[in-house]
């Protein structure tokens, strides 16, 4: 860590120019908003917690992803293609010596969770509160020793929006913890996963695996799912730009926040088709066998 003085003149200077460049695939010259957006994080980090330029602290960075291709294909086993975009949260960050997390993000408040006291709460379910305690004790039970921090986040992902906010929001959390107390020795396939036993067990959304994935590697991305334990990862090299094509993010104003049980019913009614196969996961179900099949498939297992 470097003091909050040491950070901001780097940052105006350009010395993390290559860095943000990479982050949001604008070249230097179009990188003064990016900069700005760091001091205003310091700031407001200074600010809600009472610390001085001379105090030491991190910045960290995770990004929103969207699925190219396949979806809800991962609990089935399946293969997907995803790709973080060039919207993120950032978080200003340090430990502040008690056992106590206290996370304030802009927009939502402050929310305060104690690291003794790290099992499941069924009244925190589908809060915040729920995904910041779950990540801490999904690292804590790898046998990292955690402590307490105190971190500013501000986030242009929209929530709701299908561009993996919650996920974003695990990884950030993941990556602040691995790197406050776990000498950045968590792997981005450790933090996906911390993400989603997070979101499984403590905020009670039975996920997969896509979405913390896609926010932890960054970049584009093909993942098999056929082996859970160990999915299969590559990087995928392309150029929207030079191919003359865009990814356009438009903010439609709706959100699916209230859809965590309809979201729960996909899964179950994708098991029930590959159950009509005597299947577990639909990955082992041929699209021959599939199509042939859609007059019983629709009335034994509904239309959607």
């Amino acid at each position: 860590m470097r003091s909050i003085a040491e950070i901001c003149q780097a940052v105006l200077a350009g010395a993390y120019d290559i860095t943000l460049s990479r982050l949001y695939s604008r070249p230097a010259e179009a990188l003064a908003t990016y900069r700005q957006r760091i001091i205003r994080l310091t700031e407001g980090y200074q600010k809600v917690f009472g610390k001085a330029e001379t105090d030491s602290a991190a910045i960290f960075s995770a990004p929103g992803r969207t699925e190219l291709g396949g979806n809800h294909t991962d609990h089935q086993r399946g293969k997907v293609l995803t790709g973080s975009v060039d919207l993120d949260a950032l978080a200003c960050a340090a430990p502040n010596g008690t056992g106590e997390i206290r996370v304030f993000s802009e927009g939502y408040g402050m929310i305060s969770v104690n690291t003794e006291e790290l099992t499941p709460v069924r009244s925190e379910e589908n809060t915040t509160k729920a995904i910041i305690r779950g990540v801490a004790a999904g690292i804590s039970e790898r046998g990292f020793s955690i402590g307490g921090f105190d971190a500013y986040v501000i986030s242009d992902v929209p929530s709701g929006s299908g561009l993996s906010s919650s996920a974003c929001f695990e990884v950030l959390l993941g990556q602040i913890v691995s790197g406050l107390f776990c000498g950045n020795k968590l792997h981005p396939a450790a933090i996906a996963r911390i993400g989603q036993y997070a979101e499984n067990v403590f905020f009670g959304k039975p996920s997969g695996l896509l979405d913390q994935m896609g926010c932890a590697y960054g970049g584009i991305i093909a993942v098999d799912f056929r082996d859970a334990s160990d999915p299969k990862v590559t990087p995928v090299s392309f150029d929207f730009r030079a191919a003359g094509y865009a990814l356009c993010i438009i903010d439609t104003g709706s959100a699916h926040n209230d859809l965590t049980g309809a979201y729960a019913e996909i899964p179950q009614e994708m098991g029930a088709v590959a159950a009509f196969f005597g299947k577990q996961f639909l990955r082992d179900v041929s699209e021959e066998a599939f199509y042939e099949s859609m007059a019983a498939l629709r009335a034994g297992c509904g239309d959607r």
